[in-house]
C-alpha cells in the first residue's frame, strides 16, 4: 500500500517515480527481485486508469488528439523494446545513477524555469498541437526510461520548448502516459508470462487501489498547481532528495 501510495503521488509529478519507488523499497526494506520489479511496473495501471476517468470526456469530444498520442508513443514504443531488458535488468537497481539523474535533472529544471519565457507560448490546446511536435514530444518522453529522469518532467519541458502553454503541455503528458504505461505493464507481463501467486497478485492489487487513488489527487492538485506556478520547487526537491540518496549511499 505505501509503495501505491508512492506511485500514485509521484507518477505525474517531475520528480521521478521510479526512483522514488526503488528508494522507498529499499527503506522498507523490500529484496530487490524480479517480482518486486514487476511490482513497480504494475501498479502504473492503477495511476492509468485515475488519468483515464479524469480525461474520459476529453478524449470523447476531441477525438482528434488520440492520434496525436499515437505518434508520440511510437518513439517510446520503439526505443522502450530494445532497450527493456537492460532497464529491468541493471539500470533499476542503480542508485548511484539516480541519485546522480536526480540531482541533474533538478539543475536543468531550476536553470530551464530561469530562462523559459511564457510569451514563448503559441499553442494553447493540446489537440492543436501537430504530429512533428508530437514525435518530438514522445523522444523527449524516452529520456525517462533511464531511472531518475523523470517522465512528465521530460515531456513538459519539451512541450514547453516546442512552443505548447503549460496547461496544454500537462495535458497532452497526462493522457500519454496512458498508451506508455499500459505497453511497459503489457510487455512486463509477457516476458513473466504471469507467473505470479496468490500473495503477488494480492499485493499487486492492493498498489494498484493505492496508485489510483492518490494519482487521481495528484493529478487534480497538478492542474491547478501548473496555472499559477513553474516548476522551480520540484528543481530543489530534486537537488535535496539527490543530496540525501548521496549521503545514504556513501554512508552505506
Amino acid at each position: 500500500m505505501i509503495l501505491g501510495i508512492v506511485e500514485g503521488l509521484s507518477e505525474f509529478l517531475p520528480i521521478s517515480s521510479t526512483a522514488h519507488l526503488q528508494l522507498s523499497g529499499e527503506l522498507l526494506g523490500v529484496v530487490s527481485s524480479d517480482f518486486s520489479k514487476s511490482f513497480s511496473i504494475f501498479i502504473q495501471l492503477g495511476a492509468i486508469l485515475a488519468v483515464l476517468i479524469v480525461y474520459l470526456k476529453t478524449l470523447w469530444q476531441r477525438p482528434r488528439i488520440i492520434l496525436k498520442l499515437i505518434a508520440a508513443f511510437i518513439p517510446t514504443a520503439i526505443m522502450g523494446a530494445f532497450a527493456y531488458p537492460l532497464i529491468k535488468g541493471y539500470l533499476l537497481d542503480s542508485f548511484d545513477l539516480m541519485a546522480i539523474t536526480l540531482g541533474l535533472g533538478g539543475l536543468f529544471i531550476l536553470w530551464f524555469e530561469n530562462h523559459y519565457r511564457t510569451e514563448k507560448a503559441v499553442i494553447e490546446s493540446s489537440e492543436d498541437i501537430t504530429y512533428k511536435q508530437a514525435v518530438i514530444i514522445g523522444f523527449c518522453q524516452s529520456l525517462a526510461m533511464v531511472p531518475g529522469v523523470s517522465r512528465s518532467a521530460a515531456t513538459i519541458i519539451g512541450g514547453l520548448v516546442l512552443g505548447l502553454s503549460r496547461p496544454a503541455i500537462v495535458e497532452f503528458s497526462f493522457l500519454l502516459a496512458l498508451p506508455t504505461m499500459m505497453a511497459a505493464t503489457g510487455l512486463d507481463l509477457l516476458e513473466s508470462s504471469w507467473t505470479f501467486g496468490r500473495m503477488e497478485i494480492t499485493a499487486l492489487i492492493i498498489g494498484s487501489l493505492a496508485a489510483f487513488v492518490t494519482a487521481w489527487a495528484s493529478v487534480k492538485w497538478l492542474l491547478g498547481f501548473v496555472r499559477r506556478h513553474d516548476f522551480k520547487a520540484f528543481g530543489w526537491y530534486r537537488l535535496v532528495l539527490a543530496i540525501i540518496l548521496a549521503i545514504y549511499l556513501f554512508a552505506k
